[in-house]
């Protein structure tokens, strides 16, 4: 009797199970309406830039209007000084940019950053590194030449990629795209460097901005709502504010 009744509870209890999975699971499986989305390529092959802001730049933007005030004296910023001067303005003495084998008008310094033994010591203070460190193969020897670079209490803010489409080399350029990154990574990465309480990382993105990033989609077609919520299993851009110890001597 006993039995009978417990095993009747445990049948209703599955059959209500299934129910409310079936209630809950929405849409249902077959019924998801993918629309434009249901296409083998991107709609934009160019990073969203032909449809308004790119959302990874939305996201570096964010980032580096956040710490324009470390934006000053002398910056140097890599490719070009685009970003030295948006958030920099009048904070800034003298504006660098370092290419590696690229000459234009703002570039003052030639080199790699693995391999900038010219480039003064001690001499910036501040440096901008966005979406580079994906392109360079030995990272630790990029970021101790970052660290050598940089005065005493001198920043580094670097931006690079988590879920990004590849990007390939163009005419006449040798960069390949390398790496992608994830916040522990990066944590430890820069830590290695830089002492570990002078490292701050940020992630930003979601599900659907890394979908609409992956499709080239731009900011601009995304609610502020869905590109400001903050998904950890969905890492869009990893943002890295590193600041050099005062005391000279201590790292590498």
């Amino acid at each position: 009797m006993i039995f009978a009744t417990l095993t009747r509870i445990y049948r209703w209890c599955r059959d209500l199970k299934r129910k409310l999975e079936r209630y809950t699971r929405w849409p249902p499986v077959g019924a998801v309406d993918l629309g434009d989305l249901r296409r083998l390529t991107p709609i934009s092959k160019n990073f969203g830039f032909d449809r308004g802001q790119p959302i990874d730049r939305y996201y570096i933007e964010r980032f580096l209007s956040r710490y324009a005030a470390d934006i000053q004296g002398r910056v140097l910023e890599i490719g070009d000084p685009r970003y030295t001067r948006q958030f920099g303005g009048d904070r800034v003495t003298r504006s660098d940019v370092l290419h590696v084998n690229l000459r234009k008008p703002d570039v003052t310094i030639i080199g790699d950053l693995t391999k900038g033994d010219h480039i003064p010591s001690s001499a910036f203070d501040c440096l901008i590194l966005t979406q580079t460190l994906q392109f360079i193969y030995e990272l630790k020897a990029a970021l101790i030449t970052c660290h050598r670079i940089l005065k005493p209490g001198g920043v580094l803010l670097a931006t690079f990629p988590g879920l990004s489409r590849i990007a390939r080399p163009s005419f006449g350029e040798t960069w390949e795209d390398t790496w992608r990154f994830t916040r522990s990574g990066a944590e430890r990465l820069f830590r290695e460097v830089f002492p570990n309480e002078n490292v701050r990382v940020e992630a930003f993105g979601n599900v659907m901005a890394a979908i609409a990033c992956l499709h080239g989609l731009a900011a601009e077609e995304l609610r502020p709502a869905e590109l400001e919520a903050y998904d950890a299993d969905f890492e869009v851009l990893l943002a890295v504010r590193a600041v050099k110890e005062s005391e000279p001597g201590l790292f590498p």
